[in-house]
């Protein structure tokens, strides 16, 4: 049997499915280990030799629901419970 394009016709099977953290279709079934993120591990896998891997995921390149949030908070010194003072109208 040769090992080129005849065997190529045999593969028929996923060995990786969809990631439930980030969605790709890097989950490997057998290992149950994602190669793209590196779940079940707590931390999100990267590493420095992948520059452009870094780029992709790193923060800022999604939503950024709640730092969105605290950037805003940041500002204004995280002050909580006061309210704006009125601004005075100049009478022409």
């Amino acid at each position: 049997m040769s090992k080129g394009t005849s065997s190529f016709g045999k593969r028929h099977t996923k060995t990786h499915t969809l990631c439930r953290r980030c969605g790709n279709r890097a989950f490997h079934k057998q290992k149950k280990t994602c190669a793209q993120c590196g779940y079940p591990a707590a931390k999100i896998r990267s590493f420095n030799w992948s520059e452009k891997g870094q780029r992709r995921k790193t923060t800022g390149t999604g939503r950024m629901a709640h730092i969105k949030d605290v950037q805003r908070r940041f500002k204004n010194g995280f002050r909580e419970g006061t309210q704006a003072k009125k601004a005075v109208v100049a009478s022409a």
